[in-house]
């Protein structure tokens, strides 16, 4: 019988691995991926952080499970290919082009906007390989005051964007994002909206926490109010368990929604 989830794309920090938990990524949660995966579902873990670092902490954490795409920086797509992950260059060449064009256009007006965040506040500024000006907030407040700023700024440069993550954002291209990647994933997949799932606990995540890419929408306890609200808003599942537990648990219920005889114990069994 036909699997009701085919594509399941789960954030990383906050959402799948809470580094201080034991284990970082729960044993149930770890449980259903694998089951999901044995029964043809495809992976993807789609987060902020750059390759090396997320590949860093999956071996840290030494899950006996792997997924099957990676994407990061929010937008760059890998796939998993025996024991490596390999770039899907047609989508990373675009994506790149995309973005340098864009910074391109957004250089000349740096100085200004560096100049009005360190007249206000004490953040940090830096420029790094994927963002001409990227930030980290003292605070939450701070955080929300110079996200509300750069978001004027960028009504004015057509595909500008500011992916924020808590204290942490940097400028991007609005048609690269975890929900345009999670998408390109389904495309290449020819998996349809119904039958992708999405978890995600931050601003970041509101992208592939859509039904324009996923029919199936968990947020964690932990989730910031804003995710809460779009998931429930779209009548998806939030979760009372934080972090993996969340996921386990959205992922439990969303099999058990979609009611498709004798699946729902394969997974919970």
């Amino acid at each position: 019988m036909a699997l009701p989830i085919k594509l399941i794309s789960t954030d990383f920090d906050g959402t799948l691995f809470a580094e201080f938990e034991n284990p970082p990524v729960p044993l149930a949660l770890q449980s259903i991926l694998g089951r999901l995966q044995d029964h043809g579902a495809r992976w993807v873990i789609n987060t902020g952080r750059d390759l090396s670092s997320l590949l860093e902490s999956l071996g840290r954490a030494h899950l006996p499970i792997k997924p099957d795409f990676l994407v990061a920086v929010e937008r760059e797509i890998y796939v998993r290919r025996d024991s490596q992950y390999v770039e899907c260059e047609a989508w990373n060449r675009a994506c790149a082009e995309a973005h340098r064009q864009l910074f391109e256009r957004v250089r000349p007006d740096l100085p200004r906007l560096t100049a009005w965040v360190r007249r206000r506040f004490s953040a940090t500024l830096y420029e790094d390989s994927y963002s001409p000006l990227c930030f980290i907030a003292e605070k939450n407040e701070d955080a929300e005051a110079i996200h509300r700023y750069l978001d004027e700024y960028c009504e004015e440069v057509p595909g500008l964007t500011v992916v924020r993550n808590d204290v942490y954002a940097r400028f991007s291209h609005r048609n690269f994002t975890k929900g345009s990647a999670l998408g390109e994933i389904a495309r290449l997949l020819r998996v349809s909206n119904d039958e992708t799932f999405a978890a995600g606990d931050h601003l970041n995540d509101l992208p592939m926490l859509s039904r324009d890419h996923a029919r199936w929408l968990v947020a964690p306890a932990n989730a910031v109010d804003a995710v809460k609200a779009a998931v429930r808003r779209q009548n998806g599942y939030v979760s009372q368990l934080l972090h993996g537990h969340g996921v386990a648990d959205g992922l439990e219920f969303c099999l058990k929604r979609a009611t498709v005889l004798g699946f729902v114990d394969l997974v919970g069994g």
